[in-house]
């Protein structure tokens, strides 16, 4: 059995470099640890953290193809992160003019979780804590 530690990043391949750099730093309030363009690659690498955790790496690349289905396609399902006030939260992607599915309540956990999408329509859950 491997021996692994933790998760040390999650990568995203965005068809518009820009529009997504806003979204992950201005919306969900990434910080830019490092940005490097790959001249032979024509790509870009954007190392993002999360209250000082190194966590996401979006990429750019000329023409990716399409996300496949949203979220039951083989691969990476969404990302989830926790919040203490879930309302709260939805109430802020809403004032910025981004659909968020209803509150749900998690049959198992009896927890509040609710989805929403990045530029590319990558799923992105909010699960309160």
């Amino acid at each position: 059995m491997l021996q692994l530690q933790y998760l040390h990043h999650i990568a995203i391949i965005s068809s518009d470099y820009e529009r997504s750099k806003k979204f992950y730093t201005e919306v969900l309030g990434f910080t830019v640890i490092q940005e490097i363009y790959r001249k032979e690659r024509d790509s870009y690498k954007l190392d993002l953290a999360l209250n000082g955790q190194y966590l996401l790496e979006l990429f750019s690349f000329p023409d990716p193809p399409k996300r496949v289905s949203r979220p039951e396609a083989c691969g990476l399902r969404h990302l989830a992160f926790s919040v203490s006030n879930i309302e709260k939260e939805v109430e802020k992607l809403r004032d910025l003019k981004i659909l968020v599915e209803d509150i749900r309540i998690d049959e198992s956990t009896g927890k509040k979780f609710t989805f929403f999408t990045d530029p590319d329509d990558l799923p992105i859950e909010l699960y309160q804590i």
